[in-house]
């Protein structure tokens, strides 16, 4: 089949004004961006991508995801990343890749003095229905909210998205 008649896929763009974003809870503070999920695009294979950003002295809880693939890329800012309960450490600096398996333990602590933020990929798709469960709506160019807690029902929340109960006691 040549090109002109095959099937055509889907296609999205998306920029910062138009991405879904939420501002989120504290440790991590901060905010993310989903840029791509099958809930915004129609897709073969379903996986979703999108930024995060960590304020400074804040970090995401250490945590795995017992049905996922997760892919790390940092764009700004600085940090690091501790993985397999603390057994394994490096620093996180743009152009840094993280790979994570299904069930490798890992946690990302800014250690900077500004943003850090990096581009995350999930495969299976999930992670982008945590994030909006857990955040606050957020619009580009707002400014940040007070720092404010986790939902009262966060392990719900976990075991319905791509954590399957496998954040440590200590991260919660």
């Amino acid at each position: 089949m040549d090109i002109d008649t095959a099937p055509q896929g889907s296609r999205l763009i998306t920029t910062p004004e138009t991405a879904e974003s939420y501002w989120q809870p504290v440790p991590a503070n901060g905010f993310v961006s989903v840029l791509l999920a099958p809930h915004l695009v129609n897709m073969a294979t379903p996986f979703s991508m999108g930024t995060q950003t960590v304020a400074p002295n804040s970090f995401v809880r250490e945590h795995a995801h017992g049905d996922n693939e997760e892919v790390i890329y940092v764009l700004s800012g600085q940090g690091t990343a501790v993985m397999d309960g603390g057994a394994d450490e490096t620093p996180m600096t743009p152009g840094t890749m993280l790979y994570f398996g299904r069930n490798r333990q890992h946690k990302f602590v800014n250690t900077g003095e500004t943003d850090m933020t990096f581009l995350w990929v999930m495969m299976p798709a999930g992670l982008e229905t945590f994030f909006a469960a857990i955040g606050k709506k957020r619009t580009a160019g707002d400014p940040a909210p007070a720092n404010f807690p986790r939902p009262e029902n966060i392990l719900q929340i976990e075991a319905q998205t791509v954590f399957n109960g496998s954040l440590t006691p200590d991260a919660r």
